[in-house]
């Protein structure tokens, strides 16, 4: 076994096939499994108005409650779509979850949303990058403590979360970015491949996204790099694979329509283009070793969608990753606070 330790976190996008109220009890218990099985982080997503495209579209306002029902584990947004919010409002939102939580926080950032999002809220799509950069740093200066207008400052003050800032992004760009600030860096656990490299693997398109956030980062800075997995461990394949094949066919198409191609309807072929590791713990074990971005990355983080199976699957698949997986890829330590040993 190597000695590669990782912070291993649970990411859900609260996508449970049940009504809003029991996506978010769902959501909880299978965080409260997480911390029990000994995982660092847990991380919810925000995400507006559509129901199969994610339940929650008030990530502090369910932290809290998911910080009360937990002691150890860290909570955090992945992410918050900082061009639609009131930049510092979601600072004083940070703040005062940070203390409620003990110092548990973790802020992810992003531009995301889908376009008609951004119609919703009075804003033009096109201009998503421009407000999230400009955000982003109302965000960060509320942090620092700077004037925020009118001789105002953040109360209560933020400045340590300066170090707990994550930036999400696709491309090679973003990545030097989220170096340049000293933020994290945040993977997604898939992305669209050009038509000229249709076979290109996720690790040979985040590879040099890492390779300019390492590049860019103020000496002296901690590298935190943390990349999204879709991750369904069974006791079975043949469980494993059954559901896989009604989560992956149901998203399909949408996935086709924001740029994947997909060559092939065959469920082998949906595994891989989808970036899917599937089956039992031997089968994950293998596909994981295979991606040589991970052995890159501070931190994981597993999520179940888009197989999206039944509630008791998830969390024995959150049990199968914290007691098989992760300890055969050497990504457990069982300190008390797991720190990386990663190189540039």
């Amino acid at each position: 076994m190597t000695t590669n330790p990782k912070r291993l976190g649970f990411f859900t996008r609260l996508l449970d096939d049940a009504t809003p109220a029991e996506r978010y009890r769902l959501a909880t218990e299978q965080i409260v499994k997480a911390e029990e099985q000994g995982f660092d982080a847990a991380w919810v997503a925000q995400h507006h108005f559509n129901h199969d495209e994610g339940g929650l579209p008030s990530p502090f306002v369910f932290l809290s409650h998911v910080a009360a029902r937990t002691s150890r584990i860290r909570l955090g947004t992945g992410i918050v779509t900082l061009p639609l919010e009131a930049p510092l409002r979601v600072a004083e939102d940070a703040v005062v979850f940070d203390l409620l939580s003990n110092g548990r926080f973790e802020l992810g950032v992003g531009s995301g949303g889908t376009p008609s999002s951004f119609t919703a809220f009075g804003l033009d799509n096109s201009q998503r990058g421009a407000i999230h950069g400009a955000n982003l740093n109302i965000v960060r200066n509320a942090f620092a403590g700077a004037d925020v207008g009118g001789g105002n400052h953040l109360y209560p003050e933020g400045k340590s979360l300066l170090n707990r800032i994550w930036q999400a992004t696709f491309s090679v760009d973003g990545g030097r970015r989220a170096g340049l600030a000293g933020d994290g860096l945040m993977l997604s656990r898939t992305q669209p491949r050009s038509p000229d490299n249709p076979d290109a693997s996720l690790a040979e398109l985040q590879n040099p996204i890492i390779d300019a956030y390492l590049a860019a980062l103020p000496s002296g800075v901690e590298p935190r790099i943390l990349a999204s997995r879709t991750l369904f461990v069974a006791d079975d394949r043949a469980t494993a694979l059954k559901w896989a094949e009604i989560g992956l066919r149901r998203v399909a198409s949408k996935f086709a329509s924001t740029g994947h191609l997909l060559t092939s309807d065959r469920l082998e072929d949906l595994i891989r283009t989808l970036d899917t590791h599937v089956g039992e713990p031997q089968d994950v074990i293998a596909t994981l070793a295979e991606d040589t971005t991970l052995g890159r990355v501070t931190d994981i983080s597993f999520q179940v969608h888009s197989v999206d199976p039944p509630h008791e699957l998830i969390l024995r698949s959150l049990e199968l990753t914290a007691q098989q997986v992760a300890p055969a890829l050497g990504w457990r330590d069982h300190c008390p606070t797991p720190r990386i040993a990663i190189a540039r």
